[in-house]
């Protein structure tokens, strides 16, 4: 019996370990589509966007909040003149 035990272990530690990678890189993901969206096609915006979305990490800006603070800052990306 106690095999059984160990066996299921085996298994499910590492699937629950696994989950959890991954739940945390999708979500990594979806923050880099969002700044990236609302960057456009610009490289030096999109650029400019990804420094924004590590300066949001750094300052430990909540997932909830993220989708406000990254619009403010694309409003706030410096206009070049043509």
């Amino acid at each position: 019996m106690n095999t059984d035990w160990l066996i299921v272990a085996a298994v499910t530690v590492p699937a629950l370990l696994l989950h959890a990678i991954l739940f945390v890189l999708v979500r990594r993901w979806m923050d880099r589509d969002l700044a990236l969206s609302l960057a456009g096609e610009d490289p030096a915006r999109r650029a400019w966007m990804l420094e924004r979305l590590a300066q949001a990490r750094r300052q430990g800006v909540r997932r909830r909040e993220l989708p406000a603070w990254l619009e403010r800052a694309a409003a706030g990306y410096p206009a070049v003149p043509s």
